[in-house]
């Protein structure tokens, strides 16, 4: 239940708190005074979409929190456990919007995605809006409320996952099917590849070896210059590195033997010596190895050729040619194995489509019991929401074959006679926007008493009705509160007068600022406010007398 809801810097809300009851509670006020508002507000609080246009003017930030009592709510418990977000019987919701930036959720303080908000939202409030009878004229809407009427939506859930995943292997063996003529030239082709990329024989790192090998083919002129350059440098010419090396060691010896402190420095250049004639040894036997090989360098630069037009030819990277050879293989095999595959595969679609049909035929039975027991419900409520006679009708249009789908095997449609002797015809042909409106409202009240969401929301959803429909209406809406809370906003007094809490939305204007305000009527208040309702703008003590009265007959009820 909620218990608690605030709102700063929303819209022309600059900053509200309101403190709800169980029951019926009525919110009324003229028209453009921000009574929805406050539906928008709870709104985003239980996770739905906005923009930061919703902010008030001149604030950065807007808030709303809206604390609830899910001591009776068992579901929305275990979705706090199950999300480590428990905080006993006690749940507060939290968003936030900023100027700059995105909106945060939270939730008993601490922050999760919206999807989170959204989904505990769903199981603490449902909001019925004044625009719900539109979405009653269409087919899917009809066969949703259909089955959240009797209980169905589960199984059709089931049903949907059912056909999809039947459709997915379906699909599958119609291509299988369809390739069957076409794979045994697709097979010739790919061993043809297959065993050109065999006799090619390439390995994953051959390729870099050869270039490398290649490089060094393509300049053995310039390395044998440079070689001998290197040698005569240092050991060819009289002043050779080698010989001066020679020479610096013999005089270092001889200052050693006078001076024991230059033991180092004759020992690194005896050191370098030896590495100079090292290197002077390796590489004399490198070049005395050295020769050309033009041939070598050709059957080299054919092997690339042949990589390079490989690579072209199949599309990849020369790198890539042994792994291109093992997708090809792999085709192969499975090519091969196709018939295995097409008959496997036959008998799992037969199997899911005899499980879709099992599915389907078991909701179909539940829709035509829960069909007759809508329809009879709803008939009923239509004689006292001002349409005697009127006759309401669940329609189940079996499918065919090739036309059932996710949603099952017959077609949904809500039929409606309004007034007596006339033929009942689908609801999007014959209802006018009262009547509409009328049967709106008979539908929520039959599906919502299914339903176990602690506290519901009607947001002008009585739009189009007025006299003792009205005072039907909230009958209606007060029978329902014995076990539910419920929030009402409304224009009309009869629906008012039924409410057992009455809050009033004010709008104020100083100078060049606009603020809604929302204070709860006491009993001579609520009185005053039914009678404006009742009388506009002049309020008479007849009119005050007749607002006591209705006050008094919905207690006494």
């Amino acid at each position: 239940m909620l218990v608690q809801l605030q709102i700063h810097n929303l819209a022309v809300v600059s900053g509200m708190a309101l403190e709800l009851l169980g029951g019926l509670t009525a919110l009324t006020g003229e028209t453009g005074a921000g009574k929805s508002i406050l539906i928008d507000a709870l709104g985003l609080a239980l996770g739905e979409k906005a923009d930061n246009s919703l902010i008030r003017s001149g604030a950065d930030r807007a808030e709303v929190t809206a604390q609830f009592d899910i001591n009776t709510t068992p579901e929305a418990g275990h979705w706090l456990r199950q999300n480590d977000l428990d905080e006993g019987d006690e749940c507060i919701l939290r968003r936030s919007l900023n100027r700059e930036g995105r909106s945060r959720c939270y939730i008993n303080g601490r922050s999760v995605p919206m999807q989170q908000l959204h989904e505990l939202g769903d199981l603490l409030v449902e909001i019925h809006g004044q625009h719900a009878h539109q979405s009653l004229l269409k087919a899917n809407h009809q066969r949703r409320l259909l089955d959240a009427y009797a209980g169905h939506t589960e199984l059709s859930h089931q049903l949907a996952l059912q056909y999809k995943s039947y459709q997915k292997d379906l699909k599958r063996l119609q291509l299988l099917t369809a390739e069957t003529e076409e794979r045994a030239s697709r097979l010739d082709l790919l061993r043809y590849q297959a065993e050109e990329l065999a006799a090619l024989d390439v390995s994953a790192d051959e390729l870099a070896t050869i270039e490398k090998e290649h490089t060094r083919l393509s300049h053995l002129e310039q390395i044998r210059t440079s070689c001998n350059e290197i040698l005569t440098g240092l050991d060819g010419e009289q002043h050779s590195l080698r010989s001066q090396l020679s020479r610096s060691l013999e005089l270092v010896r001889e200052m050693e033997q006078l001076d024991g402190s230059l033991k180092d420095p004759r020992e690194m250049i005896d050191s370098a010596l030896i590495q100079v004639d090292e290197a002077l040894a390796f590489l004399r036997n490198y070049l005395n190895d050295i020769a050309l090989d033009p041939s070598g360098l050709q059957q080299l630069e054919e092997r690339l050729g042949l990589l390079h037009d490989a690579s072209r030819k199949y599309r990849v990277k020369p790198l890539q040619l042994p792994e291109k050879l093992q997708q090809i293989q792999s085709e192969i095999s499975t090519l091969e194995g196709a018939d295995e595959t097409l008959s496997e595969l036959t008998n799992q679609v037969e199997a899911g489509h005899a499980a879709y049909l099992k599915l389907g035929e078991q909701l179909s039975k539940k829709r035509r019991t829960s069909a007759k027991r809508l329809s009879r419900v709803i008939s009923e409520a239509m004689q006292t929401l001002g349409m005697p006679g009127g006759k309401f009708n669940v329609l189940l249009t079996p499918l065919e074959a090739l036309e059932a789908g996710a949603n099952g095997l017959e077609q949904v449609d809500f039929q409606v006679s309004a007034n007596p002797g006339l033929p009942l015809d689908l609801l999007s042909k014959v209802a006018s926007g009262g009547e509409l409106s009328r049967i709106s409202l008979a539908i929520q009240v039959a599906t919502i008493e299914c339903g176990t969401t602690p506290t519901l929301i009607f947001d002008e959803v009585d739009v189009g009705i007025g006299g003792g429909v009205a005072e039907i209406v909230g009958q209606m809406l007060r029978k329902l509160s014995s076990n539910r809370q419920i929030l009402c906003v409304t224009h009309l007094p009869q629906v008012a007068a039924q409410a057992m809490h009455h809050f009033q939305v004010q709008k104020t204007t100083q100078q060049k600022s606009t603020s809604t305000d929302i204070a709860r009527l006491d009993e001579d208040q609520r009185i005053q406010e039914i009678a404006r309702m009742l009388g506009g703008i002049t309020i008479t003590e007849q009119t005050l007398a007749h607002a006591q009265e209705m006050v008094t007959l919905a207690a006494d009820a």
